[in-house]
């Protein structure tokens, strides 16, 4: 029985400090999950979690079922901290306040009466 062919690809796991890339050959037709678990990975990184963690090739995202092809890098993305949109609500409503609470136009202010008083 003839052996499958082999083809390179990485698994890639970013924490905010460091990031671990990890290149290895697997059977053609291998898929997401299987990489991932062949890397050993998992047991490097125990929080990661292949049934919770979101994983993609190259920055999209794909199933845990989906096959390989030569030189892809299977990303695993940890869990968001905070929601986009709220951060940028929040980010758009304080600028908002700091127009409105003029902050320099107080300073303005005061620097052209200390000027006048002189």
């Amino acid at each position: 029985m003839e052996s499958p062919e082999l083809i390179p690809v990485e698994v890639a796991y970013a924490l905010p400090e460091h990031q671990t890339i990890i290149g290895l050959n697997v059977p053609q037709g291998t898929t997401v999950r299987e990489a991932v678990e062949r890397s050993g990975i998992l047991e490097q990184f125990p929080e990661i979690d292949p049934d919770k963690n979101k994983m993609g090739i190259f920055g999209k995202l794909a199933k845990a079922d989906a096959s390989l092809r030569a030189k892809d890098r299977v990303e695993i993305y940890r869990p968001l901290i905070a929601d986009p949109k709220e951060v940028r609500k929040r980010r758009a409503a304080e600028g908002k306040k700091m127009k409105k609470g003029g902050g320099d136009e107080q300073a303005a202010s005061a620097s052209t009466q200390g000027a006048a008083e002189t």
